[in-house]
């Protein structure tokens, strides 16, 4: 995972340097801890590497990370996901419309999240990324895991020239994604 973050640093600051200039300082592992407690939750590494990389951005800068979606800090994904999972049984009643081992990273603005998923709902796979879309229920799996998403995003960079990106672009998934899920559909568990 480092080797691909270290390639991503890279990219970011030679082909959109106002953009990681706007990226917040990776978190100690004593934060990530401390957050962990707060909210009951472990962090698998992959994750905790993405956090120690880079904190999210900065929460008044609006350009996307990747996928239209903007970064989220640590302690705003772990926020989120608390609140979504305390509204299910409420307002989520349908299976999986939200579930509580989902952990938004990445955020439209509109209340549709690109989540890590630490369970494996839908394929058994934990670490995979899913979609959530606050207004449908498609919930696609994106990415085997977070290293092959960032490896993805990689691939985007080195394609791209820095005047090639606009507001939205949207990183190739791996072969043979995305797989479709919905909510409703039991997950594995």
């Amino acid at each position: 995972m480092q080797a691909f973050l270290s390639k991503l640093d890279e990219h970011l600051r030679t082909k959109r340097a106002d953009y990681y200039a706007a990226l917040q300082p990776g978190l100690s592992a004593e934060a990530i801890m401390a957050l962990e407690q707060t909210y009951k939750v472990t962090l698998p590494a992959d994750l905790r590497a993405l956090y120690q990389w880079k904190n999210g951005q900065q929460e008044d800068t609006y350009e996307a990370f990747v996928n239209n979606s903007m970064f989220l800090s640590l302690q705003y994904a772990l926020d989120t996901a608390s609140e979504l999972t305390g509204m299910i049984g409420t307002d989520f009643e349908m299976e999986n419309w939200w579930h509580p081992s989902w952990i938004p990273l990445w955020h439209n603005g509109g209340g549709d999240y690109i989540c890590y998923d630490t369970a494996g709902v839908f394929t058994g796979i934990k670490g995979q990324l899913i979609e959530f879309w606050h207004a449908d229920n498609d919930r696609d799996t994106i990415a085997p895991d977070l290293t092959s998403f960032i490896n993805s995003i990689n691939q985007l960079y080195a394609t791209t020239a820095p005047k090639d990106f606009d507001e939205y672009f949207e990183v190739k998934t791996p072969d043979g994604y995305p797989k479709g899920n919905f909510a409703g559909e039991p997950g594995k568990r």
